[in-house]
């Protein structure tokens, strides 16, 4: 006689599970199939394209109502089952029963709905079966503002979906990159590249706090406070297997319905597949392992012995335009080492993750047509020692010849132009070279060539080494680290000029060698980024030094100094009173006044720092900022307010600049002082800016030293009021911000500008109010005080330091 199996769920697995049985052994089974969906099995991968409109859902039907009837197959399509008794071996649904002699689970994975207000107006939806789709479709969404909370593969696939139809699309992803499970950073930056081109806006870094609206969805809003408009609200930030009806059955259920290697759960009658289940600890969510489940179930129902054992899968992105591809792990990790190909101008990225000669990590953007061939090396662990130096250029490459770089060069003709900035072309090189300018410098004094952009100095290289053969030598890389050849006003120029927004972005369109970049290029592109684009970038703690990202200065002991700022070096007994509580309560072993006039308390544990920080901003005291690169103090005398020498009122003018700049990152640490009288008791002839109080106004002075090396300020203005004073400082500073190098203080940066281009643009009125303006964007944004963002009093720290990129600082 027939067994009686059993079917929970009409899914992609379930299905492909049944075909495997019907095809080894059609008339073993009577099956009855459930499902909660008012019809059968369709190819759910392919919901992006019914949602653009590129499908219809008759073409991604995957079993119509004959192949149920032929192979006797009895369809309870709109009947979810609410209980199982394993007692009596029986399923019941809403409708009907059913008797089992085997049962199959195969109830997929529920949308997770993430819990902010809002979340139960009209105009929000999930976005994972027919339904779903419809709802967006019906929701008219040509014309409209549509929001998708979530930037993984589904999310895009929605928003794309939608944008095919005429909407407005926001996706908002609260990571720092698209599909950060899927693709590294620089993959990630370009294919929310590619997206923005077809009208779709990113934010990432964004979490929603509340779906605001009335009777219904008007507008998301996140933590930042940014408010997007939203007619239509697509919820995609991730899945949970469905496993209520095994959990209300007692089955055994952690993440999801546990199975062994043969798919069977704790009850030898009842097995699972798909996404609702898990295997040894682990989740599955993509339709190749699915499919290989269903594979062995049908081999266990039959009673063939048979292993589950799941391997790696691919990813691949259903939008069109954005060809990408991903598989393995592609995180960093010692001993682990990266074979990139970037090609900028084109949009292309591929990146191979090695570890042992073998492949473990596979991303490829904008052309993908290897990624197969590189998946099969890694999932049979080839060793790729042989063809390590082609294996970047994929299989057409193996087995034969390397390509030779140098032939497409020496195919060029005399007349080829090599240098379009200057003009120079490959004979006009080639002659400099055979007349002895055997360096760059050589042939770059003697023709322009690579004497602009620098663009193409690799191939003027090239040219080089054609001509001189092994007698050419390359020259050591110029740039700001070891990740690249571009100088550090380069990469500023370029951000500048290209628009570039994000890390993975300079990296990804200026060529970066090193995936990541390094100790050296991260911070620097922070800063370069977070002063050029103050509104639209967020500033990455990840690529800060240590002492920045924990908002104290690391001791050599591992310890921390915490010093609270004294606007202008003033305090009062109840600041005081609050430092002098905080020491005790904390254990601090040394109390010390600093050389800026404040208290430092040194020796702080790590775990205490939120806490003291608390404390004492509970007493009004904010960060003075004493580890970073920006303002640090303002030192002031007493001035005309108690001294009987002081001309001008020095201490409240060093406590407007003080308040005017706390906060402002900059390339180095600044420094300012601020004197009453020529007698100079702040010492403001040493300081990046120094003011000096004389009768007749203010003299400002800038590029002073004190440290290793010992200058003094050169005269920058003499202006009669303090309030003009007070602009012409926060426009050099913006100035100091916009064109120094990263880690150049004030005194070296205007050594390279000259103190005179400095002046001119200063006195230019129009060129220093757009300064200050700008200046006042930029603190609009950052002038905040992290101990109070980052501090709570019964809480444990929010941050917590990164083991990944370990900066020390660099004084």
């Amino acid at each position: 006689m027939k067994r009686k199996l059993v079917v929970i769920g009409a899914g992609m697995a379930s299905g492909r599970m049944l075909e495997q049985l019907f095809d080894a052994a059609p008339d073993a089974f009577d099956v009855t199939l459930f499902n909660a969906e008012p019809r059968g099995n369709y190819n759910r991968l392919m919901l992006s394209p019914v949602l653009s409109g590129e499908k219809t859902y008759e073409e991604i039907i995957t079993h119509r109502p004959d192949w149920y009837e032929a192979h006797g197959v009895d369809c309870r399509f709109g009947q979810p089952v609410v209980r199982i008794d394993r007692d009596a071996r029986v399923v019941h649904s809403n409708h009907s029963s059913a008797e089992y002699d085997a049962l199959v689970i195969a109830t997929g994975s529920a949308p997770f709905i993430i819990p902010v207000v809002g979340k139960e107006l009209p105009g929000v939806v999930a976005y994972r079966d027919l339904e779903d789709t419809h709802a967006m479709i019906e929701a008219g969404v040509a014309g409209k503002d549509a929001v998708v909370i979530g930037g993984g593969l589904l999310g895009l696939e929605a928003a794309a979906g939608m944008a095919a139809r005429g909407a407005s699309v926001t996706v908002i992803h609260l990571m720092g990159h698209l599909m950060e499970r899927q693709l590294d950073p620089a993959a990630g930056y370009l294919l929310q590249r590619d997206l923005e081109k077809r009208g779709i806006k990113v934010h990432c870094k964004g979490a929603t706090k509340a779906i605001l609206g009335h009777d219904r969805a008007e507008a998301v809003l996140l933590e930042d406070g940014t408010v997007y408009p939203a007619d239509l609200v697509c919820m995609a930030v991730g899945i949970r297997p469905e496993t209520r009806i095994a959990v209300d059955a007692h089955l055994e259920v952690e993440r999801g319905v546990v199975v062994d290697d043969a798919m069977r759960t704790s009850d030898p009658h009842i097995f699972a597949l798909g996404e609702c289940v898990e295997h040894r600890g682990q989740l599955f969510g993509l339709v190749a392992p699915l499919y290989d489940q269903a594979k062995v179930l049908a081999k266990t129902l039959l009673d063939q012995a048979t292993t589950f054992a799941p391997v790696q899968t691919a990813t691949k992105l259903k939008v069109t335009g954005c060809d990408l591809f991903s598989a393995g792990d592609f995180a960093e990790g010692e001993g682990r080492e990266d074979i990139v190909f970037r090609d900028p101008g084109r949009g292309i990225y591929k990146r191979l993750v090695l570890e042992n000669n073998r492949i473990i990590g596979v991303v490829m953007y904008g052309d993908t047509a290897d990624g197969n061939w590189f998946y099969g090396l890694m999932k049979d662990a080839t060793d790729i020692g042989e063809m390590r130096e082609t294996l970047i250029f994929g299989p057409a490459f193996q087995g034969g010849a390397a390509p030779d770089p140098m032939a497409a060069v020496a195919a060029l003709p005399p007349e080829a132009e090599i240098c379009g900035c200057n003009g120079v072309c490959k004979g006009t090189i080639t002659d400099a070279v055979l007349g002895g300018a055997t360096t760059l410098d050589a042939v770059r004094a003697c023709t322009k060539a690579s004497g602009s952009c620098g663009t193409c100095t690799g191939l003027v290289e090239q040219v080089m080494k054609l001509t001189l053969g092994d007698g050419f030598t390359a020259a050591a890389p110029a740039g700001m680290c070891k990740c690249t050849t571009h100088s550090h006003e380069d990469v500023r120029r370029l951000i500048r000029s290209m628009g570039l927004k994000s890390i993975p972005a300079v990296m990804q369109e200026l060529g970066w060698e090193t995936v990541g970049g390094c100790h050296s290029c991260r911070p620097a592109l922070n800063f370069y980024l977070l002063a050029e684009w103050p509104l639209e970038y967020t500033d990455d703690r990840q690529s800060r030094f240590v002492s920045e990202r924990n908002h104290a200065n690391i001791q050599k002991d591992g310890t921390y100094s915490v010093v609270p700022r004294m606007w202008g070096g003033v305090t009062t007994p109840a600041e005081l009173r609050a430092i002098a509580d905080a020491a005790e309560k904390y254990d601090v072993p040394m109390v010390k006044v600093t050389g800026g006039q404040r208290i430092d308390l040194l020796g702080v544990r790590k775990e205490d720092l939120p806490h003291m920080w608390a404390d004492l901003n509970a007493a009004g005291m904010v960060s003075g900022h004493a580890y970073s690169k920006g303002l640090r103090t303002v030192k002031t005398c007493v001035g005309q307010q108690f001294c009987r020498f002081g001309t001008q009122d020095s201490t409240g003018l060093g406590v407007r600049l003080e308040k005017l700049l706390w906060g402002s990152w900059t390339p180095h640490k600044v420094k300012l002082g601020i004197s009453g009288c020529p007698r100079n008791c702040a010492e403001a002839t040493c300081k990046d800016v120094g003011v000096v109080c004389v009768d007749s106004g203010f003299q400002i002075s800038v590029a002073g030293a004190a440290g290793m090396e010992v200058k003094e300020t050169e005269h920058l203005a003499t202006v009669p009021g303090e309030d003009e004073a007070v602009q012409i400082i926060a426009a050099f500073v913006q100035l100091y911000r916009e064109h120094a190098r990263y880690l150049d203080r004030p005194y070296k940066w205007v050594a390279k500008v000259g103190l005179d281009w400095v002046r001119s643009q200063i006195d230019d009125l129009p060129t220093r109010a757009a300064l200050v303006e700008r200046f006042e964007i930029s603190q609009s944004v950052y002038r905040r005080d992290p101990w109070a963002d980052l501090s709570t009093p019964t809480e444990t720290p929010k941050w917590a330091p990164l083991a990944d990129l370990t900066l020390e600082a660099a004084e």
